[in-house]
C-alpha cells in the first residue's frame, strides 16, 4: 500500500506499507480516491507542528478524504461495497458531555486522523469506523466531494457566529477557507463582503467565485484605511480571520465595529501572541475561536449538491507520488495555486 509520510520538516516520502487487515466489527475499509490539502497540513509540513503540539515522525497527513467502500466489518448495515464516502476525520466517543450536547469537536476521547494521534489519508487505503464514513451522491465527482470537510468548517463557524442578513463582513486571507467564508457570507445575505490578501492570484479566484466580493491587495493598499473608507468609518460587523497571523489578528480587532465580532479560524504559527486586548475591550468585541468542523459534513453536502459553492477554488490536481511537489507549490504560492487535491 503506497503511503506518503512526513519524515521531517518539509520532507515527504512515498513509502510502501503492508496492506491493511480486513475491517473489524463496526469498521469499513475505504480505497482513497482524492484528498484535499488543508492549511493545517501545511503547518505540519512547514513548522513541524501546530501550536504546542509537535510532529511525531513519521506521520501521515491529510484529513479531507473521499473514496470507495471496498469491505465492511461484521455488524455494519449502513454501508455496502462500492459506495462513495467522505470521511469525517474526528473519531469521537458519542457518550461524553460534549458529544451528547452537540459539540463532538470537544470530545474528551477524540482521536483525530491526520495529526499525531492517528494516520491521515495520504495513502491508498484506510480503516475507519463506519459512522465516520459519510455517504455522498454517486453522481458527485470525487474532486468536488473533497470540499465537504472544509465547507463543514465554514458551516460550524456560522453556527458559532451571530450573523444577520445585511451584516458587513471582512475576511482576512483568501486561501480556500477564506474563500468559502466569503461565498457563504454572500449566500447568507451579507450586504458587503470584503476579502484581503497579499497574494494577487488568490484575490482573482475570489472575484471568479463571486464578482460582488470586494478585494483588497494588502501589498499596495492599507487594509485598515480601506475598510473604514468602505464602511464610512464604522468598521465591519464580523471579521473572519482565515490567516491567523499576529498581524491579521490585531488588524482584525482594529477593523471590527464597536460590539462587533472577530472570529479566529486560521492557525497562528506563534505559541504566544501579543494581542491588542485594549482595542478589543474598548469596543467590547466578541472574540470567537474555532476548532475543526464539529461533524457538519452532511450540512456542508447540502451546499455542494445545490451548486452554491463553486469549485473554481480547486486549481490543481496532482497524483499521490507528487504530494511533496504539491506542498512546495502551496508553500511558495506558485503557479496561481488555490486549493490542491491529491488524486489516487
Amino acid at each position: 500500500m503506497r503511503t506518503v509520510e512526513l519524515v521531517a520538516r518539509r520532507t515527504l516520502e512515498v513509502v510502501e506499507r503492508p496492506m491493511l487487515p480486513d475491517p473489524a466489527p463496526g469498521e469499513v475499509l475505504v480505497r482513497m480516491r482524492a484528498v484535499g490539502i488543508c492549511g493545517s497540513d501545511l503547518h505540519w509540513y512547514e513548522d513541524g507542528g501546530i501550536g504546542h503540539t509537535r510532529a511525531i515522525y513519521p506521520m501521515v497527513l491529510g484529513h479531507e478524504p473521499v473514496g470507495d467502500v471496498v469491505a465492511v466489518g461484521k455488524g455494519v448495515t449502513t454501508h455496502t461495497v462500492g459506495e462513495k464516502v467522505a470521511i469525517e476525520p474526528s473519531v469521537t466517543c458519542g457518550e461524553c458531555e460534549f458529544c451528547r450536547s452537540g459539540r463532538p469537536n470537544n470530545c474528551w476521547k477524540c482521536v483525530f486522523m491526520g495529526g499525531t494521534q492517528a494516520p491521515g489519508f495520504f495513502r491508498e487505503y484506510a480503516l475507519v469506523p463506519a459512522r465516520n464514513a459519510e455517504h455522498f451522491p454517486q453522481g458527485m465527482d470525487y474532486l468536488t466531494a473533497t470540499l465537504i470537510e472544509p465547507t463543514a468548517v465554514a458551516v460550524h463557524v456560522f453556527e458559532l457566529t451571530d450573523f444577520r442578513p445585511g451584516d458587513t463582513v471582512a475576511i482576512l486571507g483568501s486561501g480556500p477557507i477564506g474563500l468559502l467564508h466569503a461565498v457563504m457570507s454572500r449566500l447568507r445575505g451579507a450586504s458587503e463582503v470584503i476579502i484581503a490578501d497579499k497574494v494577487p492570484h488568490r484575490l482573482r479566484i475570489a472575484r471568479q467565485m463571486d464578482k460582488a466580493i470586494h478585494t483588497i491587495d494588502t501589498r499596495t493598499e492599507s487594509l485598515t484605511e480601506k475598510i473604514f473608507d468602505l464602511t464610512h468609518g464604522r468598521g465591519v460587523d464580523i471579521v473572519f480571520d482565515a490567516a491567523g497571523a499576529l498581524e491579521t489578528i490585531n488588524t482584525g480587532l482594529a477593523i471590527a465595529r464597536p460590539s462587533g465580532q472577530y472570529v479566529l479560524i486560521g492557525l497562528p504559527t506563534e505559541h504566544v501572541l501579543a494581542l491588542d486586548v485594549h482595542t478589543a475591550m474598548a469596543k467590547e468585541l466578541r472574540i470567537q475561536t474555532v476548532k475543526r468542523s464539529n461533524h457538519k459534513g452532511m450540512e456542508a453536502l447540502e451546499y455542494l449538491t445545490s451548486g452554491k459553492i463553486p469549485d473554481v477554488l480547486i486549481t490543481h490536481r496532482m497524483a499521490l507520488e507528487h504530494t511533496g511537489e504539491a506542498f512546495e507549490l502551496l508553500s511558495h504560492y506558485r503557479d496561481g495555486v488555490g486549493k490542491i487535491v491529491i488524486e489516487l
